[in-house]
């Protein structure tokens, strides 16, 4: 045989099993087990972003992902961060988890407080088996960077959670602080940090199924963004209630790291292989009227974080799956944060654990041709919160309170009087007319089925306060501005 015909059959084998060995990791990866890449803003509003209407904010990276996914306008979590989180990641409901809110359930003075609050955990207890338990007994290799807010050392860090890596951080954008400690420079920018560390993971991660939670502490305060982003938005005309130059370089940087995530992916030759969710923890900061210190808008939605009405617990959430989600579809379904733990589980074909799950998997409504038309097995979604909310203005963002929605209608029940509003969402999501007297069978109905809902989860509940109108001691005070800067800050 002459030699070049070696050389010529040497190299058509060679690419042979090249392409054999391309298709055989594709196929591996397409064998039921495509990673999963999770992106958690943090104080987002339904509104800050392009896509969901706003004429200020830039966030080009974040709009594209939206129109390749699947889009969720009906999505519901918490008011405040920590109990979100703690639902995301075990699957529960805040009545079963304890965690309520950020430190104490107290806020205000005794004397504007008619109710005694129940004990508010601060840490995910340990026996609730994480998302990332399930998933690591399933193969998957698992990674948390950024917030977590849900126990930051020993057995409570996420890397004893069931993340083989993870490293939190939160409180500040330039100068922050890491658990475990990893030295970096001061001038850099968390958001950019963080996206970093979630690049390198992908990186060591492109053989196995992975899954990556990136949890930034963006857009939350302190209002702090690089120079070069904030002048960009200094000379231009605020819209729509939005107008802050900082908030506004924060989402484009936060926007800048999606953006980094996303071509990662692709240039690994993994984006076909990935779940991408995107979502924020609650609602944005503004709504709250002149008096208040907002930072954002949420209209159409009324009042912002901290609150039970739509501008509080309603949130940007989208999926994109590649070959499965329809892009550009949209969702008016409601949903809330529980029900990405077994949605996740069934994506990665994972087993559940050995504990409530109180969600619903949204698969079919992910594989769904129709997704408009698509509905889950249930009428109802809930929310719970035994204690009293203020924002650094002294305004209450909320009393006591418990919500329950069913398709288009809204029940709050304040428990201070028992006091009822019930909103039909589809015709007025502004919340503007409460209907409870005029449909008092509908928000009868509600109250009962939430009523029941309590007691079968065990939601804490507040009681009579003996020191109502009683005036706060100088310690007590300080004790309350304590936990409302905690609310703030963190």
């Amino acid at each position: 045989m002459k030699r070049p015909v070696l050389v010529l059959q040497v190299v058509r084998w060679a690419m042979i099993l090249h392409l054999f060995m391309i298709l055989s990791l594709q196929a591996g990866q397409k064998s039921g087990q495509p990673n999963v890449v999770f992106i958690l803003a943090d104080d987002m509003g339904w509104t800050d972003l392009g896509v969901q209407g706003s004429k200020y904010y830039e966030s080009p990276n974040i709009d594209k992902l939206a129109l390749q996914s699947c889009r969720f306008q009906n999505h519901h979590h918490c008011q405040n961060c920590v109990p979100t989180r703690s639902s995301l990641w075990s699957g529960q409901y805040s009545s079963r988890t304890g965690i309520y809110t950020v430190g104490s359930l107290e806020r205000g003075e005794s004397s504007q407080r008619r109710l005694r609050v129940p004990e508010n955990l601060t840490q995910l207890p340990l026996d609730r088996k994480t998302i990332a338990d399930q998933l690591k007994q399933a193969g998957y290799r698992t990674g948390y960077f950024g917030k977590w807010h849900l126990g930051q050392k020993g057995d409570y860090h996420p890397s004893r959670r069931g993340w083989g890596q993870a490293i939190t951080s939160m409180g500040q954008h330039f100068d922050f602080v890491t658990q475990p400690p990893v030295e970096h420079d001061k001038a850099d920018y968390l958001a950019d940090w963080l996206t970093d560390r979630a690049i390198a993971f992908l990186d060591e991660s492109r053989k196995d199924p992975f899954f990556l939670v990136l949890a930034h502490f963006a857009v939350h305060t302190p209002l702090q963004a690089k120079a070069e982003k904030i002048r960009q938005f200094e000379t231009k005309s605020p819209s729509g209630g939005h107008g802050n130059a900082t908030y506004a370089a924060m989402i484009a940087s936060l926007d800048d790291s999606v953006g980094r995530v996303l071509r990662r992916l692709e240039e690994l030759q993994l984006a076909d292989d990935t779940v991408v969710i995107f979502a924020s923890d609650n609602g944005g900061v503004g709504g709250y009227g002149e008096r208040a210190q907002n930072v954002t808008d949420n209209s159409p939605l009324r009042d912002g974080k901290g609150s039970h009405y739509e501008g509080g617990l309603r949130v940007p959430m989208f999926v994109r799956w590649p070959g499965v989600t329809r892009p550009g579809s949209l969702s008016q379904e409601p949903t809330t944060h529980v029900d990405f733990y077994p949605t996740i589980l069934e994506i990665a074909g994972a087993s559940k654990p050995d504990q409530i799950l109180d969600g619903l998997s949204l698969v079919p409504i992910l594989k769904s041709s129709n997704p408009a038309k698509a509905k889950l097995d249930r009428d109802s979604i809930f929310a719970h919160l035994p204690g009293y909310l203020e924002g650094r203005d002294g305004q209450w963002r909320t009393t006591p309170v418990s919500t329950i929605i069913q398709r288009e209608f809204k029940l709050l029940e304040y428990l201070e009087d028992g006091r009822l509003e019930l909103y039909d969402l589809r015709s007025d999501p502004s919340e503007k007319q409460n209907l409870a007297m005029v449909n008092s069978a509908k928000a009868s109905q509600m109250q009962g089925q939430l009523s029941q809902w309590r007691k079968s989860t065990r939601a804490a509940m507040p009681t009579p306060n003996p020191d109502y109108g009683k005036p706060l001691t100088d310690s007590q005070k300080q004790s309350r501005k304590k936990a409302r800067n905690e609310e703030e800050t963190q």
